[in-house]
């Protein structure tokens, strides 16, 4: 029985009005009065009398928070709990007894319970315990849509494509992502290796830690080191405190060091070292710091070809070529131009709340012919500079940038295509060919053979097919 207090009826302007409720209990004594609290407090209010029960209306609807008896007609609610932390995560789970200890309470939490309640229930207690519940449950709402979104925009759905170096990429992180292995990204500038890092780390059990992106290449020389490793006070003018490097604050998480081939020859070897131990000391200090980070890496050059120079370390190099990853150009990729032309549109549609915009035939043609020096980034602003300027809902080539109307001019037309064997397409060319080569040794057989590749029979049978008799050349 829910115990009456209407002292505290101003609590009630912290509930989460029309939330929904689902009460596992099958008492009529407390199920009664507690449906008619829950409808006063504004709550939706939905009932089950056993364990079966509440798995059926959890399937057809399922509800915010349920508070659940902890005995119960064909299954307990221990068992519930189990189920629902399994298939309605984002459900908050209250446990009530009418005999509460303190080992079934902290049983209870430890399998994922929010709160314990014993009865009789005083109105108070509950209204706090459900108010609280309910923050809960839309905390974890909120955190599954932002991760949905970080997924989106980071995960692998952030990687359209259907061509075969994709795929053996997609392969690739799936398998390396769960791991702590080094991962070297190789690629030319554009090409998606900062995405890449991102994706390789939210597929990890590190997603909840940081990811910290360092551009070796935008830092000098003499700042890389302190940003990297951190520095102590005093170490260098203007080092007027201590400092903590990335590799510190990535502890636990990952970090990605974007084009490692700027790295100094001092810098590869400090990091050689923290590779091999996850040690490290701030510049400046003898104190030595122990790490747990993950370190993804990237270059748009050929490192293989830079140890070869000699401008980078061997042994860093095999140390971190533990996995590599070679991302393609967008050139070649061409068939994927679509479907990330199409991607962007509608993400910058999105952003720019212009929905219904679409690409004509001929603009997407016009994608497919321009060779894209600055890869996928360039694509994508492409797209976002046509969505801005689009005037209707169907973009045409004549809005996108000169140079890509200057490409596809500059492409041959289409040859229109006749019905025929593949033999009897070879033999086209293969004529003129021949035919060419007899004008040019005045019909001579011996040299056009010989040229050719081929015996004088088979040119002779050949000519003979291809009805290129002696009246049209001089033979000799």
């Amino acid at each position: 029985m829910i115990a009456s207090n209407t002292n505290s009826r101003s609590l009630r302007t912290m509930r989460q009005v029309g939330a929904r409720i689902l009460v596992v209990d099958d008492d009529p004594i407390i199920v009664d009065p507690m449906g008619e609290f829950l409808r006063i407090e504004g709550y939706e209010a939905a009932f089950a009398r056993s364990f079966p029960d509440a798995v059926r209306a959890m399937d057809r609807t399922p509800a915010d928070l349920i508070l659940c008896d902890a005995n119960m007609p064909g299954g307990s609610g221990f068992e519930l709990l189990h189920v629902a932390r399994r298939r309605w995560p984002q459900t908050v789970l209250i446990m009530v007894t009418a005999y509460g200890t303190i080992e079934s309470a902290v049983e209870a939490i430890r399998l994922g319970a929010y709160d314990y309640l014993t009865k009789p229930i005083v109105d108070d207690e509950l209204r706090i315990c459900l108010q609280r519940g309910l923050a809960q449950q839309t905390l974890l709402r909120e955190n599954q849509t932002l991760k949905t979104t970080l997924q989106s925009r980071f995960g692998l759905d952030a990687f359209i494509g259907h061509d075969h170096r994709m795929l053996k990429i997609f392969d690739v992180i799936e398998s390396v992502a769960p791991s702590k292995v080094n991962v070297l990204i190789q690629g030319a500038s554009g090409t998606g290796k900062s995405l890449l890092a991102r994706v390789i780390h939210l597929l990890s059990d590190r997603a909840s830690k940081p990811f910290i992106e360092v551009s070796c290449g935008a830092l000098p020389e003499s700042l890389l080191e302190s940003e990297l490793f951190g520095h102590a006070r005093g170490a260098f003018t203007g080092a007027v405190a201590n400092k903590a490097g990335k590799f510190k604050a990535a502890d636990g998480g990952t970090l990605f060091l974007d084009e490692i081939s700027a790295a100094s020859p001092a810098l590869q070897l400090k990091l050689l070292r923290v590779l091999q131990t996850r040690q490290f000391e701030p510049v400046g200090s003898n104190k030595t710091e122990t790490v747990d980070t993950r370190v993804l890496l990237a270059t748009n050059q050929d490192l293989e070809a830079e140890v070869k120079a000699g401008r980078f370390r061997e042994d860093l190099f095999y140390r971190i070529n533990v996995v590599t990853i070679d991302m393609p150009t967008l050139w070649e990729r061409i068939g994927d131009i679509p479907l990330l032309a199409k991607h962007f549109l509608k993400a910058a549609c999105a952003d720019m709340g212009r929905e219904g915009i679409e690409f004509e035939g001929e603009a997407l043609r016009a994608l497919q012919c321009y060779r894209w020096p600055g890869n996928v980034r360039e694509l994508e602003n492409v797209v976002q500079r046509a969505v801005v300027l689009a005037k209707g809902r169907r973009i045409s080539a004549s809005e996108l940038p000169a140079k890509l109307l200057d490409a596809i001019e500059s492409q041959p037309a289409p040859t229109l295509y006749t019905p025929m064997t593949l033999r009897e397409a070879l033999a086209i060319p293969e004529k003129r060919i021949i035919e060419a080569a007899l004008r040019a040794n005045a019909g001579n057989r011996q040299i056009t053979a010989e040229q050719l590749g081929i015996n004088r029979t088979t040119l002779y049978k050949k000519m003979k097919r291809y009805g290129l008799t002696d009246r049209d050349h001089h033979q000799s």
